[in-house]
């Protein structure tokens, strides 16, 4: 009987140990956080020289705290690895037809080591023309003029949702892009103010940790020239981009731009002047997004990222 007892006392001793230990990994994943990286575009706010920014010199806020950051490192040289799409809405008009030789030049201007890809807005997903490659010839080659009718009409953003959910993950290509071009347009939501279907694309782009950027191009038929629609259009292609950590480069009215060029120019020179940004988000209980705030103490630059960021669970 007493051996009985022993043994029962070493079983729930070591039961408890083993709680002990599961309680204080759970303690310490909660006190030092969840690693989170993302896309920190830096931009002078005079003139075009970039300052030198350090690490300790990044603030990072998430609610009402400041959380430490692990990471701020250039994309250059070996960590440059870049993933850039290019989408078009296929239901875009023919104003589009002589800007294909500015998209062609800027696909075949990126660095060696970027994979571009093309693809095409429609129906809620994306036709690619050209899958993922360094092969930047060919991914100008794939650029076509657009089908040009509301047949391929559902809405961009659900497009957006479905091609990055699809996007795979590689840490050897960790910032990865899109440029969209389109009219923002959304025949599936014929409100204004709050699009669902932007928030939700915004989301999922967040969530993926996808930066993207934006130009405007009128729309085939009657929406192509309703400067209501084209007016929460554009809105809503600012919002997607400035919410993931990109820019929107076109707000003149519902008339095609001149050129694309000036845009594609100022996105090269903002993909060559990105940081990798890691920082441990405070766990919580359950997943979700997460407001955050990025400051400087170089107060001479704009920094331009998402500003929510998609938090794990903490493990039980």
């Amino acid at each position: 009987m007493r051996n009985q007892n022993h043994t029962r006392v070493m079983t729930l001793a070591a039961a408890l140990v083993v709680v002990s230990l599961a309680l204080t990994a759970r303690q310490a994943v909660a006190a030092a956080g969840t690693p989170v990286q993302i896309v920190v575009t830096v931009e002078p706010k005079h003139g075009n020289e970039l300052p030198l920014i350090r690490q300790g010199e990044i603030v990072v806020h998430q609610g009402h705290g400041v959380r430490p950051v692990t990471g701020w490192v250039p994309a250059t040289g070996d960590r440059a690895g870049l993933a850039l799409a290019i989408l078009i809405d296929d239901s875009s008009g023919i104003s589009i037809g002589p800007q294909l030789e500015d998209i062609r030049a800027f696909l075949q201007e990126q660095a060696p080591t970027t994979l571009v890809a093309v693809g095409y807005m429609q129906n809620g997903t994306v036709f690619m023309t050209q899958d993922f490659t360094r092969d930047h010839a060919a991914a100008a080659k794939s650029v076509r003029l657009t089908q040009g009718y509301w047949g391929a009409d559902a809405s961009p953003y659900t497009s957006l949702s479905d091609f990055v959910k699809r996007l795979p993950t590689d840490p050897a290509i960790p910032r990865r892009e899109v440029l969209m071009i389109s009219s923002g347009i959304d025949p599936l939501y014929m409100g204004v103010y709050q699009d669902p279907y932007v928030d939700t694309a915004v989301h999922d782009a967040q969530c993926a940790g996808v930066v993207v950027y934006s130009i405007y191009t009128p729309s085939a038929g009657h929406f192509g020239h309703s400067f209501w629609r084209t007016y929460w259009g554009q809105n809503y292609l600012s919002q997607v981009s400035e919410e993931t950590g990109g820019e929107s480069y076109y707000f003149l009215g519902p008339q095609a731009p001149v050129s694309f060029s000036p845009y594609l120019d100022k996105l090269n020179h903002q993909l060559a002047s990105q940081f990798l940004l890691t920082f441990l988000a405070e766990p919580r209980k359950k997943a979700g997004t997460e407001p955050v705030k990025i400051t400087s103490e170089i107060h001479s630059v704009d920094l331009l990222y998402q500003d929510q960021v998609c938090v794990p669970a903490t493990p039980e």
